[in-house]
């Protein structure tokens, strides 16, 4: 019952990412344009509403002992700030504001998005494999 939730949950995700432009990459980079003469405020609603439901949601979910469809509560995230973290989120926002995507979206306009979406979910997931060779050559 939980993956079908998630999976659920997720084309809600999706489709909302459809709905409001969201998988356009000139939407994202025209929010990014602060000075260019273009800025385009959207992308700022849309994260205020996401805001705005999580907090509820976030409310809603502290309020209970365990969760609606069983299993554990998520304990709280670690604090900790370190090189590893700063180095990726560095690589996410340079990507996202090089190219206009992030994977959320990307993965929603996979059949509307046209070639650049695949190229980007193509290296994303090259990245991805990456970052894996490299975890288990040093865990062993």
């Amino acid at each position: 019952m939980r993956k079908l939730v998630a999976l659920v949950a997720g084309l809600i995700f999706g489709l909302g990412l459809v709905v409001s432009d969201m998988i356009n990459p000139a939407r994202v980079l025209g929010f990014l344009d602060l000075f260019g003469g273009a800025w385009d405020p959207t992308l700022a609603f849309v994260m205020i509403g996401a805001v705005l439901v999580m907090a509820i949601a976030w409310l809603l979910a502290g309020a209970r002992r365990q969760p609606v469809f069983g299993g554990d509560l998520p304990g709280p995230a670690s604090s900790l700030i370190d090189a590893r973290l700063i180095g990726g989120a560095a690589v996410f926002g340079f990507g996202w504001g090089l190219v206009g995507l992030c994977p959320g979206p990307a993965l929603a306009g996979l059949l509307v998005g046209g070639f650049s979406v695949w190229v980007f979910i193509a290296a994303m997931i090259a990245g991805m494999g990456a970052l894996n060779i490299t975890n288990t050559k040093g865990s062993t």
